[in-house]
């Protein structure tokens, strides 16, 4: 049960920010001027909006794979938490006049466009490739609940890192604490699910 509340515990907390930061003016980067199409703030919220769509994919494929308590929970909180905050970067990108989709390659405001090939739907860092969400799709019970926590743990190492690049890059200040929220949260959900493989007899990929 110590997993159990610690998952809760940090998913409302990060429900109460997003739902604080919802309602947070995200109109400028606070010296009136609104980010433009090429700019940080604009990218990681295009780019963000669809990796965590996919978390959100993930994590309601592998909620009907197993029955495990304690890997529906922490699937069902990684799917709330990841959809809320989803929804409020598509927000930010109508407030801000911008496209959600981009002729540029993924991550290229970090400079880091075309180093993610999207062989196999892998668009961006940590994403997992079609191959890899047929097989969750396909396995049931522990091997569901393995495959799940060792993707979800890659998929948040590259969430971690993109977010800590608007961290150290973007300009407008409810985006850059939204950002720290998901480092934060995260990396914390990441040492979780080292806990939840190791239980399970197995470990994060290499």
């Amino acid at each position: 049960m110590r997993h159990v509340g610690l998952v809760a515990g940090a998913a409302a907390a990060a429900l109460v920010a997003a739902g604080a930061i919802t309602y947070a003016v995200a109109g400028d980067d606070g010296n009136g001027r609104t980010p433009t199409a090429e700019s940080a703030d604009a990218g990681f919220a295009r780019d963000m909006a669809v990796h965590h769509q996919q978390a959100v994919e993930m994590s309601y494929i592998v909620r009907d794979r197993t029955k495990d308590e304690e890997v529906r929970r922490l699937a069902y909180d990684i799917a709330q938490t990841q959809a809320n905050q989803r929804g409020m970067m598509l927000g930010w990108l109508d407030l801000w006049g911008l496209p959600k989709v981009s002729s540029e390659p993924p991550m290229t405001w970090m400079d880091m466009g075309g180093m993610a090939s999207g062989k196999d739907g892998a668009l961006m860092a940590g994403m997992a490739t079609n191959s890899e969400m047929k097989k969750l799709g396909e396995l049931s019970g522990k091997q569901a609940e393995v495959f799940y926590l060792q993707l979800m743990t890659d998929h948040h190492k590259g969430g971690v890192h993109m977010a800590q690049g608007c961290v150290n890059r973007c300009t407008v200040g409810v985006e850059k604490r939204l950002a720290q929220g998901m480092v934060d949260a995260q990396q914390s959900e990441i040492s979780l699910m080292a806990d939840m493989l190791k239980e399970r007899g197995a470990a994060p990929r290499p």
